[in-house]
């Protein structure tokens, strides 16, 4: 080979490199867990003609690195990852292309433009409409929480115009982690303001046509579910499927972004609730609900859809994605309440119920991704996260912030902590073990397609060959 071959070798190469690093990129920026990562970065070393067996990843939150190196050669490639979103419509197109472009023989300029069509792609909803769709997510939440369906657009409205403000902050440039805890404070503060309208004071001033449309019978339960929107329901997931699958480092980097997250919304709740002076609501408001399981499951399809507009899913899943928000939510009160809280249902408790609801439907989307084609993550993890126990987590961190030294504060802090993350455990194996057990059927007829795949295109002479460049 002479100097000018080698020299364009490397180019070739080092593009290849910066290919593999790019999709890498945007699926971590897109809140992919590693797993995933690395499956669809090996996928696309596949087609790029990066031997397995020369090629080496590291798979960091914040840094990627691949090398390709044998005995006598050596190309490292680093790339950072910094802006942090939930883009599930870029996980599901970057699984597509990464298949498509082996079984079509993409040429490399082909891939980039594809590639970068997906990593500037338009998000499929404006901020209003994330807006809307997050704030009656959180009135969804409000409705499991027990409260009447007034109490459900008070909950919604607060939301709504609170992560509004925090979508206007966040383009704006200011901090992240004060734009949630603003966003929490003018959120809960909005549902403050809600209540007066169910006062006596406030009815007896009201049109008599309009008192039985504002009162709610249960106003102070918008304060619980109107900051919702901010509760990371995906890193948290994502944190604890890293740490069940060895990827330790990035767990806990992924733990600890969601545990500012959490910390910052409670703050700005602890500051709406001292401005407020409301009366211990935090402690003692009960959150059993009592409504039938038809209201259940709108409940649950209106959050599952909500959560899905922020993380970008296709129209044409929205669907599917309610119907597994209702079988996700309405089985996991099943087997939650019983009837010592009022209710029919199986009464083995929160925990039991959450691991339950949150497999089932893992366990059927393991199927439906076949029929939806679009990865398990992107129908499952919206249909989970009206589970998720946002309300006992921030529980918890304002029983820390409000510690006085009355008995009983830290066992009430404890107890919501323990049970806000046990919960949270159990959605995660929901989420994660019967998709494992589910790849031992499915990853085989995969790994066959791949590998024959592979071999063609080694024939074809489009793998890398290291030796071809000369030592130096």
């Amino acid at each position: 080979m002479d100097e000018n071959q080698m020299v364009s070798s490397k180019k070739i190469l080092r593009r290849k490199l910066d290919l593999l690093l790019r999709t890498g990129q945007i699926l971590m920026e897109s809140s992919a867990d590693t797993s995933r990562v690395k499956r669809n970065m090996e996928r696309t070393a596949a087609y790029l003609g990066l031997p397995k067996e020369n090629l080496h990843m590291d798979v960091g939150y914040y840094i990627l690195q691949v090398n390709v190196s044998d005995e006598t050669h050596s190309f490292s490639k680093m790339q950072r990852c910094d802006k942090h979103v939930i883009n599930m419509l870029a996980i599901q197109e970057i699984s597509k292309l990464s298949w498509r472009a082996i079984q079509e023989d993409y040429s490399l300029d082909r891939y980039e433009e594809e590639l970068e069509k997906i990593a500037h792609g338009r998000h499929y909803y404006t901020d209003w409409m994330i807006a809307v769709g997050a704030g009656f997510a959180c009135g969804g939440f409000c409705i499991q929480f027990g409260c009447d369906w007034t109490a459900f657009f008070y909950a919604s409205l607060a939301a709504i115009l609170g992560n509004r403000l925090r979508m206007y902050l966040n383009h704006s440039g200011s901090n992240v982690y004060a734009n949630f805890a603003i966003a929490a404070f003018v959120s809960t503060i909005l549902a403050w303001l809600s209540s007066y309208l169910s006062s006596p004071s406030a009815q007896a001033a009201l049109p008599a046509f309009l008192r039985p449309i504002l009162y709610s019978s249960t106003p102070w339960h918008p304060l619980l579910a109107c900051a919702l929107y901010i509760v990371p329901g995906v890193p948290l997931i994502n944190a604890v499927n890293d740490l069940l699958d060895n990827y330790i480092n990035t767990g806990l980097v992924r733990a600890m972004n969601t545990l500012l997250i959490v910390v910052s919304m409670a703050f700005g709740i602890a500051i709406a609730i001292k401005c407020g002076s409301i009366d211990n609501f935090v402690k003692d408001l009960s959150m059993t609900p009592h409504h039938n399981f038809i209201e259940y499951a709108v409940a649950a399809a209106i959050s599952a859809m909500g959560f899905a507009t922020i993380y970008n899913i296709p129209y044409r899943l929205m669907p599917w994605i309610a119907i597994g928000g209702m079988i996700c939510v309405c089985s996991r009160n099943f087997i939650n309440l019983g009837p010592e809280t009022g209710n029919i249902g199986l009464g083995l408790g929160l925990i039991v119920g959450s691991l339950c609801g949150s497999a089932l439907i893992s366990l059927i989307n393991i199927k439906a991704v076949h029929f939806l084609h679009t990865p398990h993550q992107c129908i499952t993890i919206p249909a989970v996260i009206p589970i998720v126990p946002g309300v006992l987590m921030y529980r918890a961190l304002y029983g820390l912030i409000e510690m006085q030294g009355v008995i009983g504060e830290v066992t009430f802090a404890v107890l919501n902590a323990i049970n806000g993350s046990l919960v949270l455990l159990c959605i995660a194996l929901g989420v994660a073990i019967p998709n494992i057990f589910g790849r031992k059927w499915i990853a085989p007829h995969r790994r066959a397609k791949l590998a024959r795949l592979i071999e063609e295109r080694r024939q074809r002479g489009k793998f890398v060959d290291l030796h071809s460049f000369m030592v130096e």
